[in-house]
């Protein structure tokens, strides 16, 4: 993204449109700055200036186009077939099946509006969760394992580290007898990098009411959720088991 200096006026209007604060005024003219920028071009398809200052520029880098892809809900991601950040996410398990009663389904969401997540941050944390036994989704289902040099790893390719991104989601499973040193894990990686993240866990109800998980979150002095997602089962099933 770029801007018309000849045209902007520098009346600050975009300033608080950009989800990322990469917008400034420089000697009283906007400027962007393209590290910071997640390309979701949120400042142009909204027509927030009023001299129509903004102006798509071509995305050479692999990461520019990887970070438009994760920002811009518009795009549809080539890798998965699905829009945004393109996930297929938790919640349509219904049909997908992705996760079982053997299983829980983890879903970390790094970054947010107004802060945003380097992919250096988001590998830390993939690394840490691979190493206690997370597996994570295919490249079918989530951008983020397309970037990945070792999915067995979570080790994502050099040359985009650096690449700043609105959010991403880590997503994959691990066995239920593994959730303590994947809370454990967590917590601990959580103090490692710059950026905010939320932790969520998918479970197929079992018998004991998921007590076991409940009670793996007290001893890691994690809140047991208020609120979560429910599927109730009317979806067409893909998984019988």
């Amino acid at each position: 993204m770029k801007i018309d200096v000849e045209e902007c006026t520098g009346c600050g209007i975009c300033l608080d449109y950009c989800n990322v604060e990469a917008i400034s005024l420089n000697e009283e003219i906007a400027s962007i700055d393209l590290d910071i920028c997640v390309e979701c071009w949120v400042c142009y398809r909204n027509e927030v200036c009023p001299f129509d200052c903004f102006e798509p520029t071509p995305l050479e880098s692999y990461g520019e186009t990887f970070k438009h892809v994760l920002s811009d809900p518009t795009i549809t991601s080539k890798g998965t077939g699905i829009p945004g950040r393109g996930t297929e996410e938790a919640k349509t398990n219904d049909v997908t099946g992705r996760f079982n009663k053997d299983v829980y389904g983890i879903c970390i969401d790094m970054g947010r509006p107004g802060m945003g997540a380097y992919l250096r941050d988001v590998e830390k944390v993939a690394m840490a969760m691979a190493a206690v036994g997370v597996r994570f989704a295919s490249p079918k289902e989530t951008p983020l394992s397309g970037v990945m040099t070792n999915v067995r790893t979570g080790k994502i390719r050099d040359d985009i580290l650096d690449v700043h991104v609105m959010s991403v989601i880590i997503e994959g499973t691990v066995k239920r007898e593994q959730i303590d040193p994947v809370l454990k894990a967590i917590k601990t990686v959580g103090d490692e990098i710059d950026t905010v993240f939320s932790l969520g866990i998918v479970s197929m109800l079992t018998d004991d009411g998921d007590r076991p998980l409940m009670e793996a979150l007290e001893r890691h002095d994690i809140k047991v959720p208020l609120r979560g997602k429910v599927n109730v089962g009317l979806g067409k099933p893909l998984y019988h088991g």
